[in-house]
């Protein structure tokens, strides 16, 4: 990578640094396993697991910032196209994205439509993962 290009990529991580630190708060209150892969953190445990079963969506895996909590490591294989696609997204949105991402799912719910299946973060990563 350029000096200008890790310039940028360290601009990215600042601007997701708070629903990174989230992300990482949650995995030590859960216990999770950290490890990193291709720059983002993946972290996976029993608790954690618990904790994404209960969700008001129940999930595989969340994305918060560079981190990514999943149930357990094939869950974060498998749903790693889409879950990055979320990362991009964090590094759009910065500190406005989990906001936003509320917001626009709490509109599509009062307006009776599905608040996960219609929001647009979810729909520009499902169509990642049918590429």
């Amino acid at each position: 990578m350029t000096g200008s290009g890790a310039c940028v990529q360290g601009l990215r991580y600042l601007w997701a640094a708070p629903n990174t630190i989230l992300g990482l708060i949650i995995g030590v209150l859960l216990a999770g396993r950290f490890r990193r892969v291709d720059g983002v953190i993946e972290i996976d445990g029993e608790r954690v697991a618990w904790a994404l079963e209960r969700l008001w969506v129940p999930a595989a895996a969340l994305t918060l910032g560079h981190c990514v909590l999943g149930r357990d490591r094939a869950a974060l294989e498998r749903t790693r196209r889409h879950e990055r696609v979320h990362v991009r997204q964090c590094e759009r949105w910065g500190p406005f994205f989990l906001p936003a991402y509320l917001l626009i799912s709490l509109g599509l719910y009062l307006v009776g439509r599905d608040g996960y299946r219609d929001n647009p973060f979810e729909q520009e990563a499902y169509r990642s993962e049918r590429r």
